[in-house]
């Protein structure tokens, strides 16, 4: 006979689980999301970035509160007040019993264009204390054009690890199976919201529908993104550019290395086949003291993997907003045909 299962609190999950189950979803609370849309939008063109707290509970990584971090600055003593704010944050969180628990941040971008080093390594920093966290990435730029541009990332486990050896060689790459659409992952966000919450928000709600057009749906003028788009896009493909010629370089400079090791090589076995018609020892095929026999470092392809997923971010948008403009313009050309 089955025992029937008995459910569990926060802190005995916390305390006999070891192995944590894979986070499938974010889940945040909707005061949470308006404030970071309105830290965000307050200071962009500026980016910015927050603390969010919550719980770790099972599968669901729950968001209820967040806070916006000091603008950032070079200054060491500037960073040393932004620390030191945080931790006087959290102590005045943890005094009123709000929840005070880090479980990552969040962080505004533009046009996308946040996939890169500093975000890998402010991942691998929170690693360091927090089981699970993630990253929720706000683009004031695309929620503009009536996108709600708000995605929670995390760094895949192979990635990790790969990460701490710090070893992104071809070779090493092709062993753990790991591409450039490896290194992010996207988690499902579900907004919650309370009962009371839901409640207010019904009432607010009118009881006939707002008869007035939204004739702004309707613009047909999508240069300005579009072109910001393309620009970001061509900067990219240089950056990829001058990383494959890193590549082309290094692989130049391999076959360089090994001509000159056979050519080396056929010299000794020559010297070799005299020394023995004349009755003396034979010397090593190989002297590990000749640079030549100095293995060449390979280049490390973490941020060409980085760009490549820039490139990819970048046409999808491109492909969205055409694809919007098109419906637009058919949209438009039926009206006139109708007329």
């Amino acid at each position: 006979m089955a025992t029937p299962s008995v459910p569990r609190s926060f802190l005995q999950v916390a305390v006999t689980d070891e192995v944590a189950p894979p986070l499938r979803v974010v889940q945040i609370e909707g005061l949470v999301i308006l404030k970071i849309i309105k830290h965000c939008k307050d200071h962009s063109p500026s980016l910015v970035t927050g603390q969010l707290l919550g719980l770790d509970v099972g599968s669901v990584l729950e968001v209820t509160n967040c806070f916006p971090f000091p603008m950032r600055e070079e200054d060491e003593e500037i960073e040393a007040d932004g620390a030191n704010y945080q931790l006087e944050m959290m102590r005045c969180l943890r005094e009123v019993n709000v929840d005070n628990n880090t479980v990552g941040w969040y962080q505004s971008t533009l046009l996308g264009s946040f996939q890169t080093v500093e975000l890998i390594e402010t991942f691998m920093n929170y690693q360091e204390n927090i089981r699970r966290c993630v990253c929720i990435i706000y683009d004031p730029s695309r929620s503009d054009q009536g996108v709600l541009a708000l995605k929670a990332l995390k760094l895949s486990d192979s990635f990790m690890e790969l990460y701490r050896s710090n070893n992104f060689t071809g070779e090493k790459l092709r062993e753990k199976n790991l591409s450039w659409v490896d290194i992010f992952e996207e988690i499902p966000i579900k907004v919650s919201n309370s009962a009371l919450i839901s409640a207010f928000m019904t009432e607010l709600e009118p009881e006939t529908p707002v008869a007035q057009c939204d004739y702004d749906r309707l613009q047909l003028s999508t240069s300005s993104l579009m072109e910001r788009n393309m620009e970001f896009l061509i900067e990219c493909m240089d950056d990829l550019s001058v990383e494959q010629q890193k590549f082309q370089f290094y692989y130049r400079s391999l076959s360089r290395q090994q001509a000159q090791q056979q050519a080396w090589l056929q010299k000794r076995r020559s010297e070799n086949v005299a020394r023995k018609a004349a009755g003396e020892e034979p010397l090593p095929e190989e002297d590990p003291s000749n640079p030549i026999f100095k293995p060449l470092p390979e280049p490390s392809r973490l941020e060409s993997f980085l760009i490549t997923n820039q490139i990819s971010t970048y046409c999808n948008q491109i492909n969205g907003v055409s694809g919007q403009s098109f419906n637009k313009l058919y949209l438009m050309k039926a009206l006139h045909e109708e007329d």
